[in-house]
């Protein structure tokens, strides 16, 4: 049970426009369609909007009227505000395609992202009741890139309050999402409602946030693609942080190709986030979509997080089965990878705990801030009670003394030493074995059941090695855990070789196709 504050229940309500009025905003009318938009890919929604089957508006129609079909009906919860522009922007669209004017990369993709991102049309509120009328005063730097590439930003997800957890999404503003395969069954944390939200095809793509898990845990757990870009390709900039050394952001997409593409976009250097590197990105991610990705590839198994005691036994099988399609592919598998003191760095490094601190660099963003403080959260009793530990844990430290000026410092990205010897002990074994990328298990364990969250998370693969080394990694589908439960393979590789993780990525996943829709949430008739 989540804690509110007096009267918000009401005063929140605000926020929840239905959607059949929302439906009927704009200067034209939504016409009949058959189109179809389950596991429907950027390419085919804009071949429909090109050929007039569909209009921008019609496509917007459909995602909306599915979210307010299926998303709490079906005990879902994953959106938790509707853009109410979203129609009015697909008209201005439909002008533009009508004019026969060069369209931008992602025209009319409508896009859901997670409740931590900046958009100053839509309160973003970080997944806590204190933030309930915090509308901020522009959009989040990949929201720009976004909305400028044509996308329409067509909802808010939920999410894990202030991010804090990889094993559930339970927020104090918009409370608990489930797994949209088996709602008795968690989406992982925290980007848990973009997860569901993708998978149940509310939208044609989905943006998240990545800490420790956040992006691939939940891509995982959904039988998505998922992209953790290298610390410094990607701006954070608008995005209400966790522990900034350590956050990226990224796209959450049903397939490589369109997450390669919204990547495409938002991906680059940003002057305003602090710890972004210049020059680094290549020309063209879309280059990389190669059908023949896997052949000639050198795939590294990294054996301690895939020979391991607690490991699911039929996941770890669906690993093999992996390994076996990579080699069908033209990969050559190495098995047994060792990073040299892989165990004593991963018990030594720390996260710095920021939390408290960085939250107040982005609190003194907003116009009026309800608060500076996020103990003051504590205090005040607003908050999920899975949130409590956390809060606990993060208002020990310093308000105003970055970690790096702390009495006893806690060295921060790019400058601490233990997680810098990491790095180079990881690009080592990758060099000295030749190998293009390493392999694991991104969950070595299914998703917990959803009352279960915290005795059953097991296997979060992700939080290991990745985080720490700064190092890119993409997660795909690799099969279904009895068959109905989501699981994914994560592809890991040297900073900034995004590309050479596409290659494999998109080369396995057009190999073995894993993805499908979860049930319940099939094409609606038409109104």
């Amino acid at each position: 049970m989540y804690k509110k504050a007096e009267g918000f229940k009401t005063r929140f309500r605000l926020f929840s426009i239905p959607l059949v009025i929302i439906l009927s905003l704009g200067s034209c009318q939504s016409r009949q369609t058959n189109w179809n938009p389950v596991e429907s890919t950027i390419n085919e929604i804009q071949d429909a909007l090109i050929s007039g089957e569909i209009s921008c508006r019609d496509l917007v129609s459909i995602y909306l009227q599915r979210i307010e079909t299926y998303d709490k009906p079906n005990g879902i919860n994953a959106i938790t505000v509707i853009n109410n522009q979203a129609l009015v922007k697909a008209d201005r669209l439909d002008r533009l395609l009508a004019s026969g004017d060069s369209l931008p990369d992602l025209f009319c993709i409508p896009i859901i992202v997670k409740d931590n991102f900046d958009t100053h049309d839509m309160v973003t509120t970080g997944g806590s009741v204190i933030l309930r009328d915090s509308y901020p005063p522009d959009d989040a730097f990949m929201v720009r890139k976004l909305r400028d590439a044509g996308a329409i930003i067509v909802a808010k997800s939920n999410m894990a309050e202030w991010a804090f957890s990889p094993r559930e999404t339970v927020s104090s503003s918009f409370g608990r999402t489930a797994n949209a395969y088996d709602i008795n069954f968690v989406p992982a944390g925290s980007s848990g409602g973009t997860a569901s939200a993708v998978a149940a095809n509310f939208a044609a793509a989905g943006m998240g946030s990545d800490t420790g898990n956040s992006i691939r845990g939940p891509s995982s757990h959904l039988a998505l693609f998922g992209i953790r870009s290298t610390l410094g390709l990607t701006s954070r900039e608008g995005i209400i942080p966790l522990i900034f050394d350590r956050d990226v952001a990224g796209p959450m997409t049903r397939s490589v190709e369109d997450g390669v593409k919204l990547f495409n976009v938002v991906a680059g250097y940003d002057p305003n986030d602090r710890l972004s590197v210049s020059g680094v990105r290549e020309i063209d991610y879309r280059e990389s979509l190669n059908l023949d990705g896997l052949r000639d590839k050198r795939i590294g198994v990294f054996s301690p997080l895939v020979y391991q005691d607690n490991a699911d036994p039929q996941i770890s099988q669906l690993f093999f089965e992996a390994l076996d399609d990579m080699r069908s592919g033209g990969a050559l598998i190495v098995d047994s990878v060792v990073i040299e003191d892989f165990d004593v760095l991963t018990d030594e490094i720390n996260s710095c705990g920021s939390f408290r601190y960085d939250l107040k660099q982005y609190l003194e963003t907003l116009n009026k801030p309800p608060l500076l403080d996020v103990s003051l959260v504590l205090q005040s009793g607003q908050f999920a009670e899975e949130s409590r530990d956390a809060l606990e844990f993060f208002t020990k430290f310093p308000l105003d003394v970055s970690p790096d000026e702390r009495e006893e410092p806690c060295v921060t990205w790019p400058n601490n030493l233990l997680r810098n010897q990491l790095l180079e002990n990881t690009v080592k074994a990758l060099d000295e074995n030749n190998l293009d990328a390493l392999v694991y298990p991104s969950w070595s364990n299914p998703p917990a059941h959803i009352d279960k969250a915290d005795e059953e998370y097991l296997g979060d693969n992700s939080q290991i090695l990745v985080p720490a080394a700064g190092l890119p990694a993409m997660t795909i589908p690799m099969g279904f855990w009895q068959d109905k439960l989501p699981v994914g393979i994560q592809v890991v590789g040297r900073p900034y070789s995004e590309a050479v993780l596409i290659e494999i990525s998109y080369g396995y996943e057009q190999l073995t196709k894993h993805r499908r829709a979860p049930d319940g949430f099939p094409p609606l008739r038409s109104r």
